[in-house]
């Protein structure tokens, strides 16, 4: 069998695997299955390449996706990590054109934080943008809190 792309190691237009297009579906379930080999073999492989060479105060590591991935970063940087969940309606979902697809939205890629984590905060982005911006307002106003 061959390895799955990953977008350096297969020479992967990297733009178009950032967006929803067809680009990215026709090698999603092989980007899966790559992650999962480079996890299995070091749960900490993403999380440390997500962090290498950050000297910021406050980082904003989006898209863990594995209960894995949240213990690391508490492990590693102990209290001081926030985490947080935004979430949507399946309504919401759908008019923005998502489309379930068994086999993958049903992964622990895409699911695998839908049990198991306390979340510090739970941001909903059902497309009030108001209310969008009161929430993360007070995401930010807490984490100035922190510094």
């Amino acid at each position: 069998p061959t390895e799955p792309p990953s977008p350096q190691e297969h020479g992967l237009d990297f733009q178009q695997l950032l967006d929803a297009s067809t680009y990215k579906e026709l090698f999603r379930q092989d980007m899966i299955r790559w992650g999962e080999e480079k996890r299995q073999t070091d749960p900490g492989f993403f999380c440390r390449a997500a962090v290498e060479g950050a000297l910021q105060p406050v980082w904003v590591v989006s898209d863990t996706r594995r209960l894995s991935d949240v213990e690391w970063f508490r492990d590693a940087y102990g209290d001081v990590v926030q985490t947080v969940r935004v979430v949507a309606t399946e309504e919401t979902r759908k008019r923005r054109n998502w489309v379930f697809v068994t086999g993958v939205d049903d992964a622990e890629s895409e699911c695998g934080l839908d049990q198991g984590v306390a979340f510090d905060w739970v941001i909903s982005n059902d497309g009030d943008k108001v209310a969008l911006g009161e929430q993360l307002d007070m995401l930010v106003q807490s984490l100035h809190k922190s510094l």
